[in-house]
């Protein structure tokens, strides 16, 4: 009887011992809201995901950062619908693309919504919620370009090209056209845009909803949609799914806001997403202030 005794207490302790880790490893990972208030990075400066403006207008928010000035877009609009339902306060920080991912490691904001893909590599750094955006890559080019006829990516091969620095438009699109002339990536995505309208390349590589910001903004620019043809981009279902869909990232193993953001986001479709990219797109300035 003793021993038996003895085993369950031994078995008890370590349920407990496990439990308590358990609860010590969540509590390692503060979701970030227990103050009410979500904090989330982006560039202010990638329309119409994101841009930066002078006045509140179109429910534009101010820049936290930044006095004065005002964040607006379709990351906006997403961030302001998950506060909404959560019964949280918004806070927008400016950061530079390069350091979105290292401020959500740090804990220096709990999420990014900035445009980012789902990317694997990312997804070792960060966790993500979402999609909240189901991308198309496509590319532009003047629409009195001789490319703008090009029916497939293997009719832009022999021509110059950049896309955005760290983006799979860059790293691994345009290296699928062979014999393209890859120039050195743009910092952002407004300076890819102005390489093109600048005529330092004949065509750069994006995603749908910037290349349909782009159009707008430039109306002498056209956009090359190769989806569902021979000529696309190549990607595997899962290579898709890793690098094309557009996520809300926070540091890793915080499930409470991750969870809490992905029962927004589960409540609206594809619909949803396009009709509310449009209205972002409606509303973007001509040029970013």
């Amino acid at each position: 009887m003793r021993r038996t005794i003895a085993l369950l207490l031994a078995v008890m302790m370590i349920f407990a011992l496990a439990a308590t880790q358990a609860f010590a490893d969540d509590a390692a990972v503060p979701s970030g809201v227990e103050d009410g208030v979500l904090t989330i990075a982006m560039e202010c400066a990638y329309a119409p995901y994101n841009w930066t403006q002078s006045d509140d207008s179109n429910g534009a928010v101010p820049i936290a950062n930044v006095p004065g000035s005002y964040a607006n877009g379709y990351d906006v609009m997403i961030a302001k619908r998950i506060c909404e339902a959560n019964g949280w306060e918004l806070e927008v920080i400016q950061s530079d693309w390069d350091s979105l991912v290292p401020g959500v490691q740090t804990g220096t904001f709990d999420a990014v919504i900035a445009g980012q893909s789902m990317t694997a590599e990312r997804a070792e750094q960060v966790d993500f919620a979402g999609p909240y955006f189901y991308a198309t890559i496509v590319c532009l080019t003047k629409a009195d370009s001789p490319l703008a006829s090009a029916t497939g990516i293997a009719d832009l091969s022999g021509h110059s090209c950049t896309a955005q620095i760290a983006t799979i438009w860059y790293d691994t699109c345009l290296p699928q056209i062979e014999g393209a002339k890859i120039q050195t990536a743009a910092e952002t995505a407004p300076a890819m845009l102005m390489a093109l309208e600048t005529d330092m390349v004949e065509f750069v590589c994006t995603d749908m909803p910037t290349a349909q910001g782009a159009v707008a903004a430039y109306p002498d620019m056209t956009i090359l949609d190769f989806t569902g043809t021979d000529g696309d981009f190549q990607f595997t279902e899962q290579e898709r799914a890793e690098n094309v869909n557009i996520g809300v990232s926070m540091m890793k193993g915080n499930t409470v806001l991750r969870e809490a953001v992905d029962e927004v986001l589960s409540t609206m479709t594809a619909d949803d997403f396009n009709d509310l990219m449009a209205e972002a797109i409606s509303v973007q300035p001509l040029s970013e202030d």
